[in-house]
């Protein structure tokens, strides 16, 4: 079942669990002051106690709802601290990523990624915030945790790209990024990782992270550009191998 209201289709969610007409009607609701930015990206989202009382349901009804948005990356959830926007408009999918997706050869993905990672990660080693490296830092923190699941692993690293993206103060970059995410998501690297990414290769990646962490935190540009340029061959290596 996807969202019932038009805006779904911009965000290109849809949901792949049986839920409820009333915790389908605020997850509409919420989902659409999210797009509007009457909930602003990063922003805290009202009680659950707020919420129920605003929207006339029970809590449980609005539990259930944050935890499908959480589910389909809208918010983030942290325990004692409330549900943060993460869901930012995606203009650059009306250009129809699926159809891009489908001319899109695993080496014009990575052809894209060589041309923009080194760059993204220079501005975002120069401009991301202390809060961002917080941020970063939890992302990386989480990716350390995940032992064999891939597709926790997965999620947790397209965030840290996307923190990254973020952090380079360059909405167009930004976007363009979002693309080659969504492109990936879509086509063959998942895929292909899913085949590739072993517990011991999960090690590797997160001992991989870790580095690039700290040289972004210590603004060590040469580093952090040096490691994400190093990180693409190997990725090259893989795509080689897989051929």
């Amino acid at each position: 079942m996807g969202l019932v209201m038009n805006s779904r289709l911009e965000a290109g969610l849809v949901l792949d669990q049986a839920v409820g007409g009333t915790v389908q009607v605020v997850i509409d609701t919420l989902f659409a002051k999210i797009q509007s930015e009457e909930y602003p990206a990063d922003s805290r989202l009202p009680s659950e106690r707020a919420l129920a009382a605003e929207l006339g349901v029970s809590r449980n009804t609005v539990r259930e709802a944050l935890d499908v948005l959480a589910t389909h990356n809208i918010i983030r959830r942290r325990a004692g601290s409330g549900s943060f926007v993460t869901y930012r408009a995606r203009t650059v999918e009306h250009m129809s990523s699926g159809s891009i997706a489908e001319r899109t050869s695993p080496l014009d993905h990575l052809v894209v990624r060589s041309i923009i990672e080194p760059e993204m990660v220079r501005l975002a080693t120069i401009n991301m915030s202390p809060r961002e490296l917080d941020e970063l830092d939890d992302i990386v923190s989480r990716i350390e945790r995940v032992r064999s699941d891939v597709t926790e692993f997965i999620k947790c690293e397209e965030e840290l790209y996307r923190k990254i993206a973020q952090g380079t103060r360059n909405p167009l970059l930004e976007a363009c990024y979002e693309m080659t995410i969504e492109v990936c998501r879509q086509s063959f690297r998942t895929a292909l990782m899913r085949r590739h990414l072993t517990p011991d290769r999960i090690r590797s990646y997160q001992t991989r992270y870790n580095t690039l962490f700290n040289a972004i935190a210590a603004r060590d540009v040469e580093a952090a550009v040096e490691f994400v340029k190093l990180h693409l061959v190997d990725e090259q290596k893989l795509l080689l191998h897989e051929g």
